[in-house]
């Protein structure tokens, strides 16, 4: 993959419309527990191991058909967090490293996807921008049950959004860990401002 890949249609928008509701719906969705850079957003995180793919299907149903064709193989730990933008939210350039909050030798992830669950028609901002090295990649317009893959190591960032509703997505990064730094990381568990 070179810097990213862009895949249309990806689910029956039946899916789109169960995944959608029931993130919405989730307690655990609240003012972002990510980093400064997440301005003005919302979200909930699970953190969690190749064996513990059963334990997240098992607590969050509606994620299951997203992993099951979003997840690589050759990755063994994921920072799964749904990611809400409306009208004044952005995500200031950053590279995503998530998991180093677990361990801190930890590099970017291999790869991080990204699918659009809900976009506002006719939205203006909220493009996703991927820069390597200070060189700009690509701007992305998000449009609904797109999935992007990127390579991990890009800063990335969402421009603000100017329009009213909800620009919904589903974020995954995912990493090739050392025998050293998984033991470091759950097998499963819960980042949410809610339940703090």
């Amino acid at each position: 993959m070179k810097y990213y890949q862009i895949r249309s249609n990806t689910f029956p928008s039946s899916y789109l419309k169960y995944l959608g509701g029931e993130i919405q719906a989730s307690p655990y969705l609240t003012t972002n527990n990510l980093n400064r850079d997440f301005i003005q957003t919302k979200g909930f995180s699970v953190v969690f191991q190749r064996q513990g793919i059963k334990t997240v299907q098992e607590k969050f149903p509606f994620f299951k058909p997203y992993l099951d064709l979003a997840l690589q193989s050759n990755c063994n730990a994921f920072y799964l967090n749904p990611l809400l933008l409306q009208e004044g939210s952005r995500v200031d350039p950053h590279i995503d490293r998530s998991l180093r909050s677990y361990c801190k030798t930890i590099e970017p992830p291999n790869l991080v996807t990204v699918l659009y669950v809900r976009v506002p028609e006719n939205m203006e901002g909220g493009e996703l921008v991927l820069k390597s090295n200070n060189r700009h990649i690509q701007k992305i317009k998000p449009q609904t049950n797109t999935l992007v893959c990127f390579q991990g190591n890009l800063t990335h960032s969402v421009n603000p959004m100017k329009t009213s509703g909800n620009r919904l997505s589903l974020v995954c990064e995912q990493y090739d860990l050392t025998d050293r730094e998984i033991v470091h990381i759950p097998v499963y568990t819960l980042e949410s401002r809610a339940i703090y």
